[in-house]
This record gives C-alpha cells, structure tokens and sequence, in this order.
C-alpha cells in the first residue's frame, strides 16, 4: 500500500470553461491538457509530494494523456470533477506510489 497521499483540489471552474472551448474550438486535447497553462502544470503545482517521489511534471502530463478520456468527460459536461479527478489520483498513486 501506498504512503502518497494526493488531494482533491477545488474544480478549476473558470480554466476548465476554457479549456473545453480550446478543444472544441480545434485544440488537440493532449495540448490542452499538457502545455503550459493546461492542466497538467495546474495540478503539479498544487501536487508538491509527487517531485518528492520523482515524478515530473511531464511524467505527470503523460499520466494524463492515458488518462484523457476521463479528462474529455470532465471538460464536457459528462463527468464531475470529483469523479474524474479521484479516478486520476487513484492511477497517479499506484503508479508512482
């Protein structure tokens, strides 16, 4: 068993209204997700225990890239934060925990 422990950030509601329309306006989803100003910085700057374990930024944003789908889900209405988010902190734990 794991001793990483991640939070459930609050929803970023305002970036997540704008990422959503990055994609549907003709952004790739991984860009979205992955370069700066995306969510895959947003959450390594609020997740200061996974540098601890080795985990970078980039290893973090191509957890998110397998993790996508959840991710589109989330952006477009069909998953709840919540949802979306412990599912991704539940792969990060086992892979990097």
């Amino acid at each position: 068993m794991s001793d990483l422990h991640l939070h459930l950030p609050d929803e970023p509601t305002l970036l997540g209204e704008r990422w959503a329309a990055e994609v549907l306006s003709g952004r790739p989803l991984d860009q979205v997700l992955c370069d700066e100003g995306g969510l895959a910085p947003w959450l390594y700057a609020r997740w200061t225990p996974l540098s601890g374990r080795g985990c970078s930024e980039e290893d973090l944003a191509q957890v998110l890239v397998g993790y996508r789908r959840e991710l589109w889900l989330w952006l477009m209405g069909e998953r709840t934060w919540s949802q979306a988010i412990s599912g991704l902190i539940g792969r990060l734990v086992r892979r990097v925990g």
